[in-house]
């Protein structure tokens, strides 16, 4: 067996010796196409002796504008062979902000997805000093563009015409050490301008194979579908090189939004994401089977039901028994086993993070035979800190450490504040170009605090109860920490989004967003009348609904938690909007800003409710 990897180059090397027909695949003309790990090799080999030829030298940053495909993870590979740090740019950020990136890095080169993508970069390059070029992956570029643009096509062919130097790919990749940077990530901003984390070939090689090595067996007979975005540090780690050096297939989905499709066309067998790809997910599920027949309804909430009583058992590994197993074979014939089909019929498991999962999500997957482990870290973490372990879930937590104790100190520990913190091979060498922010960061023992508040339980296992800065503090000064009962308000099939306001106010109040397809199947049982969202939501009786939904979640909270007043949003919460962060966390001093008025008419003594 080979000796495990230190570096990612040294990953990717080892990993390409498994020589699978499809260790990357791509979807074109409504099929997969597979790339063997031969090829593969063969355009990094290729593109990494152009990047050399071209002048790119170890410590370079070279950044990267696109979505997933294959291209991305090529040249990721490539830059870790030869020593340039990847500067990743979340495919969905307009010109400005892809800019800001590109300058704070000093990136000299940039590869972009398409034409579209590479328009952002032309229309910010004489604002760009240290960009030197551009590289077109599809299409090709403008005759009369005023600045170097080449082709990924022109790039390989450079390479190829130096095929008797490949192995000196190979000895570059040998020569990086666990301490070169590999990668410069900027933090999603929910506060602030975005901080460029340095994780190094170290940082992402431990954390991948301390998170293999706790998750279920996974090998050359597993498939992923990857559609989380690879700018995303989950995605880039447990979804990118953890699953290439196993051998397992990765198939890139055309879109987010076709994911449903490309699930059945892939049949993966694992797959990451954020919760609120499964909450959508969710809630497809309860709108189909609520627009369905009355036996239909029956029927899931009674298998629903079975499936609540089965979960406990399966988060501690167990089986069910007796008439209780009888049901849940019954449960599972009759609809769990259709819901499966519709993610290809071969998923195994799937691993969430990025944000609190909601333990009745989690539940119903679990029910359903679609077990999810939720895992928690940063993108300075690398990101993994902890993962729920089989037989030992509990909804509502993330598991426990990766480690125990790491160079004789705890590997996680709690502040006296209640911060997490954590010290170990994954924690980020620095952010780029900016002492202070690190060393408010990482404290003089190594150990990284994430601002978050949690605790562990008698079995080890972490649980987030909020961010630290994002505590809600109320002029009475009563603490209220929004995630958790934001959380417990979208498990509401009536509500999509939610997010507490109440920071320096008399009480705490909330901006909702419905699920409309609920929403308007209930509308249609009252007879009411509206042409568009905004009338909708401006009927009283719809305020009423669902301040009534609100209300369940009041029964539960103490006094000074419970929401006293809505406002009720005709329109999702968007990254494009600015109100989400690229990972699809709330950017609550943006929705703050977006939503000024709206939130000042909550705290009108004459009102109970608004809406904008």
């Amino acid at each position: 067996m080979a000796e495990a990897p230190d570096t990612i180059a040294k990953l990717f090397f080892q990993a390409c010796e498994q020589d699978r027909a499809d260790a990357l695949a791509f979807k074109k003309d409504g099929k997969y196409t597979g790339i063997p790990h031969a090829d593969v090799r063969r355009s990094v080999e290729n593109l990494a002796l152009a990047m050399d030829a071209r002048g790119v030298k170890a410590g370079d940053r070279v950044a990267i504008l696109s979505e997933n495909r294959p291209e991305w993870a090529m040249t990721d590979f490539a830059c870790a062979a030869t020593g340039a740090p990847l500067v990743t740019i979340y495919a969905t950020l307009i010109a400005a902000q892809a800019a800001y990136i590109l300058k704070d890095s000093g990136a000299r080169w940039v590869f972009c997805s398409t034409p579209e993508q590479l328009q952002k970069v032309l229309d910010q390059w004489k604002d760009l000093p240290a960009l030197e070029l551009a590289v077109l992956m599809e299409g090709e570029p403008s005759a009369d563009s005023k600045h170097p643009v080449i082709t990924w096509k022109r790039l390989q062919a450079e390479g190829e015409t130096r095929t008797p130097e490949r192995a000196k790919v190979r000895a570059w990749a040998e020569s990086r050490k666990p301490k070169d940077p590999l990668t410069l990530i900027y933090t999603s901003g929910t506060t602030g301008e975005p901080k460029g984390a340095v994780l190094t070939h170290g940082n992402l090689t431990s954390n991948s194979l301390a998170a293999l090595a706790v998750l279920p067996s996974l090998g050359p007979q597993d498939r992923a579908l990857s559609f989380l975005p690879l700018t995303h540090i989950f995605e880039r780690m447990a979804g990118h090189y953890a699953l290439f050096h196993v051998g397992i297939a990765i198939y890139y989905a055309e879109s987010v939004s076709t994911v449903g499709d490309d699930m059945i066309l892939a049949k993966p067998t694992v797959l990451c994401s954020v919760p609120r790809i499964y909450e959508k997910i969710f809630a497809r599920i309860e709108e189909s089977v609520d627009g369905g027949p009355k036996l239909k309804r029956a029927i899931f909430r009674w298998a629903a039901a079975v499936g609540r009583e089965v979960a406990p058992l399966l988060y501690e590994d167990r089986k069910p028994s007796g008439f209780l197993a009888f049901k849940y074979r019954w449960a599972d014939k009759l609809v769990f086993s259709k819901i499966r089909e519709r993610t290809g019929g071969r998923l195994r498991f799937a691993v969430s993070g990025g944000a609190p999962l909601s333990p009745a999500i989690m539940e119903f997957f679990w029910a359903i035979g679609l077990p999810i482990l939720e895992g928690y870290g940063l993108t300075e973490t690398s990101p993994v800190i902890t993962v729920n372990r089989l037989g030992l879930v509990k909804p509502g937590s993330v598991g426990t450490p990766l480690y125990d104790i790491w160079e004789g100190k705890p590997f996680v520990k709690i502040e006296e504040d209640g911060e997490i913190v954590c010290r170990g091979p994954n924690v980020m060498q620095s952010y780029w170009n900016n002492a202070a922010a690190t060393a408010e960061a990482i404290d003089a023992e190594g150990y990284f605090h994430t601002g978050d508040i949690g605790s562990f339980d008698e079995k080890g296992r972490l649980s987030i109860t909020d961010r630290k800065k994002e505590l809600l503090v109320t002029s009475g000064g009563k603490k209220v920490a929004p995630q958790p009962i934001e959380n417990v308000l979208k498990d509401d099939k009536y509500i999509a989004q939610a997010v507490l306001i109440g920071d320096q106010r008399k009480f705490i109040s909330a901006l909702i967003v419905p699920n409309f397809p609920a929403l308007e199947r209930w509308a249609g049982y009252k007879k009411l009348a509206w042409k568009t969202h905004g009338e909708l939501v401006a009927q009283p009786l719809v305020m009423a609904k669902m301040m009534s939904r609100v209300e369940k979640v009041n029964e539960a909270l103490s006094n000074y938690e419970r929401i006293k007043k809505i406002a009720i949003l005709d329109h999702e919460l968007t990254l494009e909007s600015g109100a989400l962060t690229p990972s699809l966390k709330i950017k609550r001093r943006v929705v703050g800003q977006l939503y000024k008025d709206v939130i000042e008419s909550l705290y009108s003594e004459h009102l109970e409710g608004a809406r904008p």
